[in-house]
């Protein structure tokens, strides 16, 4: 198949697009926006606007494009509005374009394009500038009459003084016209001085701005471009590979394919020319330096390329300075970085090799004299990096090795993975290599596999743990070989793969005999038997394992088994036990020194927390886990489940605000697919609540690559955005079906922690779909399988309580304000909106429109303090339907819940508890609760005092 030249793939800018799709329907309903769209070169700034462009005339919209063009240092003046004018004179021809003019101003365009006629004689420069401004606005405010108009102005670095003063009048007159005006600039080129940064400075404080910084694709979109590049799934050593050396940017990761789909030798030329016009243009001197400071890796600290260069202090700076001020270098503290990796391979491309060779040994030498001259405080890496480059196998061998020992102790795991690879390639080649590092060569691919999990590096992973295997033998280490199973485990759960379970029975069959190995194995066996529904035998072995590691005292077999048995605790319903049990995994991880066993401690407290509906708490422990995982290296793999743990709590507080950001900040680790794929999903889930249809889509489309890697947890979730939506849309034939395939995946499993939100979601779904012929059948199936899943923590039976409601119907009050009770109490706001209004239903149904008006406001409420758009308007239609307002009665209700508000109607009217309770379907003693907290909430000691404020506050009127 042959390579494309552009990936058809538009990878890793769905958040950015999302904003100019969301500026776009903004402009749609005549309130204008203004996007400014900053990036180095080559980021894939016009890739973004062309891909918006389509999506935009797609949706109806009139788009324009220009571009400012590099002439001498002042630019063409205004050549982006001429290039837009000739655009739009194209398509409608000279007199459709100035039938849209207001009256005489053809020929004040005309200095922008003659077509369109003579400019008038004008004296006054100024005048003739004003002029011209007004039509260009005025020209954009008659496109955008009947449709929105987009305005795109490419390179904005490029811009003349003229440009720039129009894109800054049209920015701050652009009122009430459905206009979209989006400006690219490399931000790379903006050195201090540049004309454009004061005004894009400017413009970033008027309201209608926005500006989006585009940042380097992560691991994961440079695999997607490279897919579509390739035509097929890209090689995980390729994705790696190309990432690294590209750095994220899209055009060097086109650049960085050859035309059979392997790496490139050499760069294009055309690449080349422009990664070496700014080099170019330096002093010959600095260029030398330059081509020395290559060969010292990603990093050429000022001390260390002195002593190579054998040049002082003074004068390495006055060489290097013109290369800092030309944008080639970049500074910190220690030393200098070529702004791009790319840069720097272009300029060490020039090297000749025996030059690159020679280069090399003298830095190792300068380094092996004086360690201090390394950077970064793991000087082993970088002498092992030079030893190797300059062929001394033996020296980069012990220094790689060492270099591994001084990452593990640094918590450098990335790094110290690299020179562990580093040490197996070289292994060959060094006779005796194991008697000089004094390890094996089971035990490197062993200490990789494990550094590659800390990592996160799962692909890699799996190799080196497959390699293990291959080389232990069973029969005379079964112990070692069952740890490589368990570690080979691990790294297929985290990358959702298959075979975890697999391993770990070959595991348990290596270990029969009583031992903290075995005591570990059988805590993960039986948690992931306990999962897939076989939870008698899972349970057995999760207790043999608590038994044994306690008997043995061994702190990291005991964590394992604690954190597995609160899980069996929690389904059982004994919340206590679950808590006591993670609480003790925590203290035994510390205890053994186990980072990865603290993280997976975190992991399960914030769950936990989450099914105890303590959303806030699990959000505060989440991120004291998320902050745990960044010190200990740990960010991308124990840090990630956290993080799902986070945005989960984050979703059920309603704080959807902060749940996009931590999806960003989760993101930008480059998750493993099973991780990401969860957090998609809740980003999904916010996304269909605010009716954000162009970022569902988005974030859909990326869920359907991810479906195959999720987890169970995953799937289950995914499964339940799937019915939502396709019940949301309208699509219930789509709707039942979604539900019946998650039914028939997760119905045999028995296990709650996946089973009542689908269950939830399901029977929504059957409701919504009354009159389709398959939803009988399913709605059946769903009782069934209810009557035999647990629901005894909270989590579980909020669910319980609102699938309740649903198959009871939309008629039955009672169950509806069980269901109501329930969220509230479960501190979910969005689902107890969904669940008020539906009880508003009920209430209009029995004729109680005063009990339907004050749910309704409570539930529009709490969708507009969301931005729950589509709940809103079903809200407003209900409201209109019955006849009542939808507005908070009273205006303050003092903080009563609407459950609290009727009780106090009541109340108002001389019920007693008994009466009350018997009006609402609800205990004498419920009843006086709510009573009790409503004098509370009131601040009045009596029935009667009550009674009187209820009225003087108009609350029932």
């Amino acid at each position: 198949m042959p390579l494309h030249q552009v990936s058809p793939v538009f990878a890793g800018r769905e958040p950015e697009l999302a904003v100019l799709l969301g500026a776009l329907g903004k402009a749609r309903e005549g309130d204008p926006r203004v996007i400014l769209i900053g990036g180095e070169a080559g980021v894939g700034k016009t890739r973004l606007t062309r891909e918006f462009a389509a999506r935009a005339e797609r949706a109806g919209a009139r788009v324009l494009a220009g571009g400012c063009v590099e002439l001498s240092s002042s630019g063409l003046p205004y050549a982006p509005f001429t290039a837009a004018l000739r655009g739009l004179v194209r398509d409608l021809g000279p007199e459709r374009t100035t039938a849209l003019l207001p009256h005489d101003s053809a020929g004040d365009l005309s200095r922008l394009l003659p077509e369109l006629g003579t400019p008038p004689a004008e004296t006054d420069r100024d005048i003739a500038r004003m002029r011209l401004f007004e039509h260009v606005l005025a020209l954009l405010g008659r496109l955008a009459a009947d449709r929105p108009a987009v305005l795109i102005v490419e390179d904005a670095h490029w811009a003349d003084h003229s440009t720039r003063d129009l894109l800054s009048f049209l920015t701050r007159n652009l009122n009430g016209v459905g206009v979209l005006l989006a400006v690219t600039y490399r931000a790379d080129d903006l050195h201090r001085r540049h004309p454009l940064r004061p005004l894009l400075a400017e413009l970033s404080r008027v309201g209608i701005v926005t500006r989006l910084e585009l940042p380097r694709l992560t691991r994961a979109e440079v695999a997607a471009q490279l897919g579509g590049l390739l035509g097929h799934a890209a090689d995980p050593a390729l994705a790696e590979l190309v990432h690294a050396r590209s750095e994220g940017i899209p055009l060097f990761v086109e650049a960085a394919l050859g035309p059979d789909g392997t790496p490139a030798d050499d760069l294009p030329e055309s690449l080349r020319d422009l990664l070496l016009s700014g080099v170019q243009r330096l002093p010959e001197e600095t260029q030398r330096v330059l081509r020395v400071a290559t060969v010292a890796g990603d990093h050429a600290g000022h001390a260390l390329l002195a002593a190579v260069t054998g040049l002082d202090d003074a004068a390495l700076s006055d060489l290097v300075r013109p290369a800092v001020t030309g944008n080639v270098l970049v500074t910190d503290e220690h030393g200098y970085a070529f702004r791009h990796a790319l840069i720097r391979e272009a300029v060490r491309g020039e090297l000749l090799p025996g030059e690159r060779t020679a280069l090399h040994r003298r830095y190792a030498e300068a380094l092996a004299a004086d360690p201090a001259l390394g950077t970064g405080g793991r000087p082993s890496a970088e002498l092992a990096a030079h030893w190797a480059a300059a062929h001394d196998n033996e020296r980069a061998l012990l220094a790689a090795w060492d270099a591994a020992a001084e990452c593990a102790a640094a918590l450098s795991y990335a790094e110290g993975l690299q020179m562990l690879e580093l040490v197996l390639e070289l292994w060959e080649r060094v006779p005796g290599a194991s008697a000089r590092i004094g390890a094996d060569h089971t035990a490197v691919l062993e200490r990789a596999a494990e550094t590659a999990y800390a990592c996160g590096e799962t692909d890699r992973g799996l190799r080196l743990a497959s390699a293990a295997l291959d080389a232990l033998d069973g029969a005379a280490e079964p112990e070692r070989k069952a740890l490589v199973h368990l570690e080979r485990a691990r790294l297929r759960s985290l990358g959702g793969g298959p075979g975890a379970l697999a391993d770990l029975r070959a595991a348990e069959r290596l270990v029969p005999g009583p031992g903290p190995v075995r005591a570990s194995v059988l805590a993960l066996l039986g948690g992931e038997l306990t999962e897939i529904g076989q939870t008698e035998t899972g349970h057995a072995m999760i207790e043999e394992a608590v038994a044994l590691a306690a008997r043995l005292g061994d702190a990291v077999a005991s964590s394992d088994a604690l954190t597995t048995s609160a899980f069996v605790a929690a389904v059982k319903g004994d919340l206590v036990s679950a808590n006591d049990a993670l609480e003790g995994s925590r203290s035994m991880a510390e205890r053994g020194g186990s980072a990865r066993r603290l993280l997976r401690a975190y992991v399960n407290l914030s769950a936990g927390l989450i099914v105890e509906c303590r959303h806030a708490e699990a959000i505060a422990t989440a991120r004291e886990g998320i902050a745990l995982a960044h010190r200990l290296g740990q960010a991308r793999a124990g840090g990630g489940y956290i993080a799902s743990n986070l945005v989960e709590a984050q979703f059920a507080l309603g704080r959807w605000d902060d749940l996009a950001a931590s999806y960003e900040e989760a993101m930008r680790l480059d998750p493993n697919p099973p991780l990401r794929g969860l957090l998609v999903v809740f980003r999904a889930q916010v996304a269909l609540a605010r009716g954000e249809t162009p970022l569902l889509d988005t974030l859909a489309d990326r869920l359907g690559r991810l479906a195959t890697r999720l987890s169970r947890f995953g799937s289950g979730a995914y499964a339940c955005l799937l019915i939502d939506r396709r019940t949301a849309e309208g699509d219930l034939p789509g709707a039942l079906a979604a539900a019946q395939d998650a039914l028939a995946r997760f119905g045999p499993t028995g296990n709650p922690w996946y089973l009542w939100p689908i269950l939830h979601s399901a029977m929504r779904a059957c409701a919504a779909a009354d009159r389709v012929p398959e939803q009988a059948a399913l709605r059946e199936a769903l009782l069934e399988v209810a009557r035999d899943v647990p629901a005894v923590a909270p989590f579980w039976a909020v669910r319980k309580a609102a699938f309740v409601a649903e198959a009871a119907g939309a008629g039955d009050l009672p169950a509806w304000e069980a269901a109501v009770d329930a969220w509230e109490a479960a501190g979910e706001p969005y689902p107890l909106a969904e669940a008020l209004t539906r009880a508003a239903q009920a209430s209009a149904a029995a004729s109680d429109r005063e009990g339907a008006a004050v749910r309704l406001a409570r539930a529009a409420e709490i969708a507009e303090t969301l931005r729950a758009r589509p709940l809103a308007a079903e809200i407003d239609r209900l409201a209109r339907r019955i006849g009542v307002s939808a507005a908070r009665p009273g205006g303050d209700a003092h903080g009563l819940t609407p459950r609290e508000l009727e009780v106090l109607r009541l109340v108002a009217a001389g019920r007693s508890n008994r009466e009350i309770a018997g009006e609402l379907f609800i205990s004498v003693k419920t009843a006086g609760v709510h009573v009790s907290n409503i004098l509370g909430k009131l601040g009045v000691a009596s029935r009667g005092e009550a009674a009187a404020l209820a009225h003087r506050s108009r609350l029932f009127d």
